[in-house]
């Protein structure tokens, strides 16, 4: 079976630059990121191989940057060598894959606004970080008991 790409969506901040693999019920998820690339495969609900490569578009930081996996997509969070230089495109070459396209719902003028980038990575992370933690379901012992409830209206 031939690989396919995964579609993908990404933004610029000025400390980091964010792509959104959207692949849904992704299994065998693997993301290499390396100084000047990403290497992302996984398979999809249907067992297609998704694979996606693309040369960065500047130097990043790989040591300093990291993936978080949903039910929906794979967000990664890759740092910038340089910080506070606008990225005008993802890619190292000045084309545009078909599967690459800009996350418009993101994108934004982030000229002095560092303070507001850093405190919604935090909170995107911290929100990645709950929805991938299971917890034990919540206790139930604060709803009302249906005969308790019928005792109390008969008295």
């Amino acid at each position: 079976m031939a690989r396919q790409h995964a579609r993908t969506l990404w933004y610029d901040r000025p400390k980091y630059v964010f792509m959104e693999f959207c692949v849904e019920d992704s299994t065998d998820v693997h993301v290499l990121i390396e100084d000047h690339r990403i290497v992302f495969s996984c398979k999809n609900a249907d067992g297609v191989e998704l694979y996606n490569e693309i040369e960065f578009y500047a130097k990043v930081n790989s040591k300093d940057s990291q993936d978080k996996r949903s039910a929906r997509s794979i967000t990664c969070f890759v740092r910038k060598w340089k910080e506070k230089v606008a990225w005008p495109r993802l890619t190292k070459e000045d084309i545009k894959p078909v599967w690459l396209s800009v996350d418009f719902d993101n994108w934004r003028d982030w000229e002095g606004d560092e303070e507001v980038e850093l405190a919604q990575v935090e909170h995107y992370a911290e929100l990645l970080k709950k929805v991938s933690t299971k917890r034990p379901p919540p206790g139930m012992d604060d709803l009302d008991d249906d005969s308790d409830s019928a005792e109390a209206t008969s008295t």
